[in-house]
C-alpha cells in the first residue's frame, strides 16, 4: 500500500504541473471504493488549486469543493501532458488545459470523492480521525507518549492505527522502531517518554529519508511520472528475514501482527 512518502512523492511530481489548470473534463472507469459523488459535469471548467496532502490522503482543491483522493492498496496516480488512452486498470481521468492525471488502480481500492471544503462534508468523515503530521511541528515524544497512555495494543500496531500519529505504515514503522531499538511487540502504553523521543524522531528521520528516496517501490508504486522509490533497497530489517542484522549481525525475524508482517531485530530491539 501507498503510505506517506509514496503520497507525498506522488503529490510533489503533479502538483506544479496542474495548479492553475482548468478542469476539461472528467472520465469514469469501473467503480471504486465509493461513488464520486458528483456529476463529472459539474467539475468541467473549474480551475485547480495546489494540491495538498492529509496522511494518505491527497486534496486536489477546486473552485467549488474539491476532490479527495485515496489511492489504496495498489492505485497510483500519473500526470500525462498531453492525451493518452486509458488501460483496463485506469478508472478516474481528470483531462485538465495543462495535461491529464490519471487515476491507475488494479485493484480498485483507491478512492476520488468530490466534497465540498476539507471541514465539511466526505472529506471531514474520512479525515476526522487522523492524528498529528509526522512531518509537521507539534509532533515529538511528548505528544506520542501522552498518545500512547494506558493502551495495551502492541506498540507496532499503535503506529499504524494512525490516531497518534498518521501515515506512519507498515515498512516505516518497522524502520522506525528498529531505529529507536523499540521491540515491536511491547505494549504501546509501556514505551516511556525517553523511548517516545528516540521514536519520534527516528520517525521523522526514516520518512524524511524515504522522501528523498522517492518512497518505496514494492510491487507497483511509481510517482506521476512513472518513475520507481527506492526506499526499500536502504531498508534495515524490512523484508530482510534470515539475513544478518546490519548492527549485530542477529538474523532479522518476522512475525504478524494484525494481519501485517512484522520484521525487527531480537537483540537490538528491547521490550522494555
Amino acid at each position: 500500500m501507498p503510505e506517506l512518502p509514496e503520497v507525498e512523492v506522488t503529490r510533489q511530481s503533479f502538483a506544479p504541473h496542474v495548479a492553475g489548470a482548468r478542469v476539461l473534463g472528467v472520465r469514469l472507469g469501473k467503480p471504486l471504493r465509493w461513488p464520486l459523488g458528483c456529476t463529472p459535469e459539474s467539475l468541467q471548467g473549474q480551475v485547480l488549486g495546489l494540491a495538498s496532502r492529509r496522511g494518505k490522503y491527497l486534496w486536489l482543491p477546486l473552485e467549488h469543493g474539491g476532490l479527495l483522493m485515496h489511492l489504496g492498496m495498489s492505485g497510483s496516480l500519473r500526470y500525462f501532458p498531453e492525451e493518452a488512452p486509458p488501460g483496463p486498470h485506469d478508472h478516474f481521468d481528470l483531462r485538465t488545459s495543462r495535461g491529464l492525471l490519471r487515476l491507475h488502480d488494479p485493484r480498485r481500492f483507491g478512492a476520488v470523492v468530490w466534497s465540498p471544503s476539507l471541514q465539511t462534508g466526505p472529506a471531514a468523515k474520512l479525515l476526522a480521525g487522523l492524528g498529528v503530521e509526522p512531518l509537521e511541528p507539534g509532533f515529538d515524544g511528548a505528544l506520542l507518549h501522552a498518545g500512547l497512555r494506558g493502551r495495551r495494543v502492541a506498540i507496532k500496531q499503535a503506529l499504524l492505527a494512525g490516531d497518534v500519529v498518521v501515515g506512519v505504515g507498515n515498512i516505516y514503522a518497522c524502520e522506525a522502531l528498529f531505529v529507536a531499538g523499540v521491540d515491536p511487540r511491547t505494549p504501546a502504553g509501556r514505551v516511556s517518554r525517553p523511548r517516545c523521543e528516540r521514536l519520534a524522531t527516528a520517525i521523522r528521520d526514516t520518512l524524511a529519508r524515504a522522501l528523498a528516496a522517492g518512497g518505496s517501490t514494492l510491487r507497483d508504486f511509481q510517482d506521476a511520472h512513472g518513475h520507481n522509490g527506492a526506499f526499500q533497497n536502504e531498508a534495515q530489517v524490512y523484508g530482510r528475514e534470515g539475513q544478518p542484522c546490519g548492527v549485530c549481525t542477529t538474523p532479522i525475524r518476522r512475525l504478524v501482527q494484525g494481519q501485517r508482517s512484522t520484521y525487527f531485530c531480537p537483540r537490538c530491539q528491547r521490550r522494555s
